[in-house]
């Protein structure tokens, strides 16, 4: 895989294998720490704040964690070569110095689905080479938060999906249920497919995303019933990508159910 830095050029996985139909077929390291795969029923719904909230909490509780985002889409070209905010704000959560280019082996600059932007940066994404980087990740911590991008069957590649990262991370899955309209059939959804696929649901977090959201208790209720007890409802609040009072103490409740697992 290309490594080169220089900012007109992509960073993406550190390795690459050898393609193709005569390509042995690579053993995929599981990641040594505890931790959780991070879906979400759509794409801007707060899975990186939950993320991050996670993260902030875990290291406050006196945990190495480490943090990934296999794939992102969107980027900005600095020094160091492209970079994503998703990335930079779950290790800036988590303190890590990690490299770059293991926390977010495929960095795609166009800010659309990950599929149209590996297309258009020339890049195959290979699961294989994710499971390395999180592998090389979670030798050095105690506990692995890994963020996907959009939704559970976001395409990244032609055939491929997130779904398909998530099996080959086989880390148990937290579903971040962006509350607002829609939200019940989109978890119900998307709980369902992660259970098809055969990985682990641990929970989910309920981030409020529309503080207009009518009858939001009854809303709540009803996914409460569906899918299990929320770890923690995250409030809404308008400071954005700081963490009020309030949500980090959600956060704070999640880690300790999380810690129960």
């Amino acid at each position: 895989m290309n490594t080169d830095t220089r900012p007109d050029t992509p960073r993406h996985a550190a390795s690459q294998p050898v393609t193709g139909p005569d390509a042995p077929a690579p053993a995929v390291p599981t990641p040594a720490a505890r931790g959780l795969f991070i879906a979400g029923t759509d794409t801007g719904i707060g899975k990186t704040f939950v993320g991050a909230g996670l993260a902030a909490a875990a290291v406050d509780a006196g945990l190495r964690v480490a943090v990934m985002k296999p794939v992102a889409a969107g980027a900005e070209r600095t020094a160091e070569g492209w970079r994503n905010e998703d990335a930079l704000a779950l290790m800036a959560a988590a303190g890590t110095d990690a490299a770059y280019a293991d926390v977010n082996p495929y960095c795609l600059p166009d800010p659309v689905s990950p599929h149209i932007a590996a297309a258009a940066a020339g890049v195959s994404i290979d699961v294989a080479a994710l499971g390395a980087a999180a592998g090389r990740l979670a030798a050095n911590a105690e506990w692995m938060l890994v963020e996907g991008a959009g939704g559970w069957y976001a395409p990244i590649g032609p055939r491929q999906t997130m779904a398909d990262v998530a099996k080959t991370l086989a880390l148990p899955v937290l579903l971040v249920v962006g509350l607002r309209l829609g939200c019940l059939n989109h978890a119900q959804l998307t709980h369902a497919a992660i259970r098809a696929d055969g990985l682990r649901y641990a929970g989910w977090i309920g981030n409020q995303v529309d503080p207009a959201m009518p009858h939001s208790a009854e809303n709540i209720a009803w996914l409460t019933a569906a899918i299990g007890e929320p770890f923690a409802l995250v409030p809404w609040s308008a400071s954005g990508r700081v963490p009020s009072s309030a949500q980090r103490e959600a956060f704070a409740t999640a880690l300790r159910r999380l810690a129960q697992l």
